[in-house]
């Protein structure tokens, strides 16, 4: 479930600033803390366009990718020939979530969506981090360097290659 909210936190990128963008690639660091202190790190590099299409291209600790498309979601984990495809139930459009996402300090705005409050960072109209937490009450922080904007991306970038020899499950 950690993942399907974070694969819909990228659609925060469009506030503020950067309000009229269609696309978003960046690389990404994210960091999940629990509640005793313990830390996970996690790398890796996203691709995004408007409307619902995402893709999360984790590095490291080990390679997975998180296909988003529409009301899909495909996480496909090489390490162990596994794919897992699921429905999200409802769409989650942060654009209308955006649109009452407050500003408290100069870069700093907060976004809430079923119940989770969102911090995003904006820096020289850059998006640079979106921190919350999640159901189990881990704090995940997601940092952005190297961001492009309003890029030319084809949907069938966001479409899944499953390899044939790799298990499914249907979530």
């Amino acid at each position: 479930m950690r993942y399907i909210f974070l694969l819909t936190f990228f659609y925060i990128f469009s506030f503020a600033e950067i309000l009229n963008i269609n696309s978003f690639e960046a690389d990404f660091k994210q960091v999940i803390t629990n509640s005793e202190a313990n830390k996970l790190y996690y790398t890796g590099h996203i691709k995004a366009k408007k409307p619902l299409y995402a893709l999360w291209d984790y590095s490291t600790p080990s390679s997975k990718l998180i296909y988003v498309l529409d009301k899909k979601v495909t996480i496909i984990e090489p390490d162990i020939e596994q794919v897992i495809i699921k429905n999200i139930g409802i769409s989650i459009d942060f654009f209308t979530i955006l649109k009452h996402a407050k500003k408290i300090a100069v870069d700093t705005y907060i976004a809430s969506f079923q119940s989770i409050k969102y911090t995003i960072k904006i820096k020289n109209k850059n998006l640079v981090s979106i921190s919350y937490k999640d159901e189990l009450d881990n704090s995940i922080n997601i940092i952005f360097t190297h961001q492009k904007y309003n890029l030319i991306m084809q949907r069938k970038e966001f479409i899944p290659l499953i390899p044939q020899e790799f298990d499914i499950i249907q979530g």
